[in-house]
């Protein structure tokens, strides 16, 4: 796979909500991969391209792979900084890297794979106009 043009980068806070804590005040786990989507959904967004866009072209990413290590629980009304990255990308895959804060503190750090599909399912690559905005080269 080919390394990014200018590795794409994307920083936002993320307020834990009670709703999303188990009953001893922690984050829940699965909360954590929907912080991650939503660190993904921004970093497209900042390249000019809305994931929406993708799909009524039909383009579609579809988690390949996605694995988490967590280091420290997050709590209920903790103001989390969710750093998210491209390290690779290709026409039709894309890895992203995440780190999640609080603070000066790393509470979990992730990875993930995307693959890119058409509305049958299949594996396709990116049309070029997307691929060099994406920071393909």
């Amino acid at each position: 796979m080919s390394e990014p043009a200018n590795t794409q980068r994307s920083e936002i806070e993320i307020r834990v909500r009670y709703a999303e804590t188990d009953a001893m005040g922690y984050l829940h786990h699965s909360r954590y991969f929907v912080y991650f989507e939503m660190g993904r959904t921004e970093l497209l967004r900042q390249t000019g391209v809305a994931y929406r866009e993708m799909e009524q072209r039909g383009l579609f990413y579809v988690v390949a792979k996605l694995e988490a290590k967590f280091k420290a629980p997050a709590h209920y009304d903790d103001v989390l900084m969710l750093a998210t990255r491209v390290d690779k990308i290709t026409p039709v895959r894309v890895e992203h890297r995440y780190d999640l804060m609080r603070g000066d503190r790393l509470l979990c750090e992730a990875a993930s794979t995307l693959v890119l599909v058409g509305r049958d399912g299949r594996p396709q690559g990116l049309p070029d106009d997307l691929y060099r905005l994406l920071g393909g080269v």
